[in-house]
């Protein structure tokens, strides 16, 4: 699509961008404020902005963690391979999205019995291996957080320029403003409300996409219309590398090595992502936990109820006058841009469609935009600003800076989504891109946390090789396929994509592994379980407080008390947040660490081997019966989704809810009750 065929006005993209920017804004400033007045919590303690008092439920965590885990690409990618591969392509990125979070939840459990007051998993690194590990994984960290700000602006700017003819540049620069503007006010607390908000809408917008398709729409209205013109649609387009050509089968070559690519890929924008890592250190392990795998199910359903929804009505649609470029229809490159899901809305609902999927998309691209901003804050507060520039800062200082890094990176994100767009580099290109370069940060940083034998040589060492590795074979594979030629183009296809970053975490992961193994440490956890262990409540410096090794004359019993002391969270809490709030002992941690590597062992091995194995290996081409069972599901974990996310949070804080309506309904009759 281009300008020209936009169903939209320009200033529908513009009044989209500001008007719901802004009003979010508006919306944060005024939960902000209540929360200011009527409880506990206050965003000018570092605490409160940094980690949001370390007290968020777990349904709420669950809310966040799909929220920032929707980008413009969970959106529109997932819908470019329905579009391109039939409906193995939504499960390809669905199932290969979905097993990072299930996967984190061991990473939860983890940082928060080895680093219980850590404001970043890089303090950890830092505190266990030295400034050497700590510079080469904030690359890592930093590359992951500017890839997914650059997918992010340049996914929603292509969309907004494809609906409403608006400068691409124009919006992306438009785009973060309004993050940037709740985010300083109210910090995690209130990027995670907002989360909250978003998501609730997102997931209505994508009931009403699915009622259309496959309940009222004239053009489709059933599953069994689906079916029959994607039958058809297998006979004029037969898919390259599908059984049979067919788009009802999960047999697809595309689809299957697209689901490497972005499980790897995706390992690394979670494992390396800050804003995942700050999700766990918001609230108490087991309900961070708790939270990780809830989300995990949850957020499963976005890509495949909207991919199997709009994905395949692009296909079917194809034939319809008013699909834009008809009868041409859509190029490679506007595929690749995630311009389908598009195509569908304007075709299915005209100019009500094209709305609503900007809304969508806007709200996806606001939200996890917001998660980006708080992590890459809290990084250049804790990993730079305090460690190599002002040891002994205040929690105004910090304060100061966090809020100059989200003004800083939103800024930052919109001029890079102008490069793309200048250098024709599209989302679908970065989204592949991304696990070639920071795939190689997964394990090291994992077994950082979780592995008290990991050598930090070895992890350094496999991080900088696997990278290297990927990199290397990425474009060698892409030269030899094309005869020589090293372009945008030819560094998107399917086989070097999937050299590099198969490459990447593999290189990476061996050298980690088997040089720990060869030369293992044997680290005790003592140094990075006594970070920031004292008041946070209080104007107080904020650098690291490492025990000192203890002396020669101590004793043992006196050495496993100190040991003792600083291993439990429940001694590094801020005082304004303990009260009320149960803590988990090192034991129970240590049982819920368990419990979340069966349970995510579990997901793994279903979503990636039980469940498409056979389906690819018989080459099976669904049946009308079990394409209808297809779509059942899929509504059916849309609405899962929907509980988790809007109905759990509610009932979690319904306590909490009644006694802020109390104290306001008190402040109206003039009979204020402090809080």
């Amino acid at each position: 699509m281009s300008s020209d065929t936009a169903i939209l006005s320009q200033g529908v993209g513009y009044a989209v961008v500001l008007g719901i920017g802004f009003f979010f804004t508006f919306l944060m400033i005024g939960i902000t404020w209540i929360q200011e007045r009527y409880t506990k919590f206050k965003s000018s303690n570092i605490a409160e902005f940094a980690s949001a008092s370390h007290s968020v439920k777990p349904a709420l965590i669950a809310t966040a963690i799909c929220s920032s885990w929707t980008w413009a690409a969970t959106l529109l990618t997932s819908t470019a391979q329905g579009y391109k591969n039939g409906i193995a392509g939504p499960y390809s990125y669905a199932a290969g999205a979905t097993v990072q979070i299930l996967l984190f939840a061991m990473n939860a459990a983890k940082i928060k019995l080895n680093a219980p007051k850590a404001h970043t998993f890089l303090e950890v690194i830092r505190v266990r291996w030295g400034k050497a590990a700590h510079i080469v994984f904030m690359f890592y960290a930093l590359a992951t957080c500017l890839l997914v700000s650059a997918m992010l602006v340049t996914g929603g700017s292509a969309t907004v320029t494809d609906l409403t003819g608006a400068s691409t540049p124009g919006i992306c620069m438009l785009i973060p403003l309004g993050v940037i503007c709740y985010v300083l006010v109210g910090g995690l607390r209130a990027s995670i409300v907002s989360d909250y908000v978003h998501t609730a809408v997102l997931f209505a917008i994508i009931m009403a996409f699915q009622y259309t398709v496959f309940a009222t729409s004239d053009k489709i209205g059933s599953p069994t219309k689906m079916y029959n013109m994607l039958v058809d649609a297998g006979n004029r387009w037969p898919v390259e590398g599908n059984a049979e050509g067919s788009y009802l089968t999960f047999r697809s070559k595309s689809a299957m090595i697209f689901m490497v690519i972005n499980l790897i890929g995706n390992m690394g924008t979670v494992f390396n992502d800050q804003a995942y890592w700050q999700r766990a250190v918001a609230s108490q392990p087991s309900t961070a936990v708790k939270g990780y795998l809830l989300g995990g199910s949850a957020w499963m359903g976005i890509p495949l109820g909207m991919a199997a929804t709009m994905g395949l009505s692009a296909v079917v649609l194809k034939t319809d006058p008013s699909y834009p470029n008809y009868p041409e229809g859509l190029t490679p490159a506007q595929v690749g841009a995630g311009l389908p899901a598009a195509a569908a809305a304007q075709v299915l609902l005209q100019e009500g469609g094209a709305a609503l999927l900007l809304v969508l998309l806007f709200l996806a691209v606001t939200s996890a935009a917001s998660a980006e901003l708080c992590a890459v804050s809290t990084v250049f507060s804790y990993d730079i600003f305090v460690p190599y520039f002002r040891p002994h800062a205040t929690e105004r200082q910090v304060l100061f800076v966090d809020r100059c890094a989200i003004v800083a990176w939103g800024l930052f994100s919109g001029v890079l989504g102008v490069a793309f767009y200048y250098a024709g580099i599209s989302m679908g290109w970065l989204y592949e891109f991304m696990g070639v370069i920071i795939g190689a940060g997964v394990i090291p940083i994992a077994t950082a946390i979780m592995w008290h034998k990991a050598n930090k040589w070895a992890a350094m060492t496999g991080a900088i090789g696997g990278t290297s590795s990927g990199i290397i074979g990425w474009l060698v594979c892409a030269s030899a396929l094309n005869g020589g030629v090293v372009s945008i183009e030819t560094t998107f296809q399917d086989y070097p994509m999937l050299t590099g970053n198969i490459l990447s975490f593999c290189v990476s992961g061996l050298i980690t592994v088997f040089g720990s193994l060869i030369w293992p440490e044997n680290y005790d956890w003592v140094e990075t379980r006594a970070l920031h262990a004292y008041n946070e409540a209080t104007e107080e410096t904020v650098a690291p407080v490492v025990n000192e090794t203890p002396s020669a004359t101590a004793s043992t019993s006196e050495v496993a008390a100190e040991k003792e002391k600083v291993s439990s969270p429940a001694d590094t809490l801020p005082a304004d947040v303990t009260e009320g709030v149960e803590v988990d002992s090192p034991e129970h941690i240590r049982k819920t660490f368990k419990i979340a590597t069966v349970l995510a062992t579990f997901g793994f091995v279903a979503l990636l081997i039980l469940i498409p194995l056979p389906l690819v290996g018989t080459s099976y081409i669904s049946t009308l019966s079990g394409f209808t069972a297809y779509v059942v599901i899929t509504m059916i974990w849309i609405w899962w989704g929907a509980f988790v996310c809007v109905i759990l949070p509610l009932w979690e804080y319904r306590h909490s809810l009644a006694e802020i309506f109390g104290h306001m309904w008190a402040d109206i009759r003039g009979k204020r009750v402090e809080a």
